[in-house]
């Protein structure tokens, strides 16, 4: 009777853990596919949780330091291991000059391995990065 009621009072605050929501900073940075840019993030609070809406801002420049100015940015990304996107459409809302672009509607409505894709496109240029996250 003992090993039941400790397996249901664990099987309890498992169930609770799972639907608190799960912190991680935020802020990455990595070279784009093909080195084109230079690209990095952060969440704007410092904090995202998960099924919260967040933002961030992205920041590109050159590999020689220049910011990139006023490019085309989209937004793709999602759960791979479970063959799904994101649940949201996150889009670059705004762009912040110095290279920095605000990115908006980013959410993660679960736990685990995410990856977010930015395609990069400016005059005579693009190229994409990549950034994984386990949340």
């Amino acid at each position: 009777m003992r090993t039941s009621k400790v397996v249901i009072a664990g099987a309890l605050l498992l169930a609770g853990l799972a639907v608190l929501p799960v912190m991680a900073d935020l802020h990455g940075e990595a070279e784009s596919d093909n080195g084109v840019y230079s690209v990095s993030y952060t969440s704007a609070a410092g904090k995202s949780a998960v099924n919260k809406m967040h933002e961030w801002v992205l920041h590109v420049e050159t590999p020689d330091g220049d910011p990139v100015e006023n490019a085309e940015i989209t937004v793709d990304g999602g759960m791979p291991a479970h063959d799904h996107g994101l649940p949201t459409a996150p889009r670059v809302t705004e762009y912040l000059g110095d290279g920095d672009y605000r990115v908006r509607g980013l959410r993660f409505h679960m736990r685990g391995e995410w990856i977010v894709t930015f395609d990069i496109r400016e005059a005579d240029r693009g190229d994409t990065v990549t950034f994984e996250l386990t949340l």
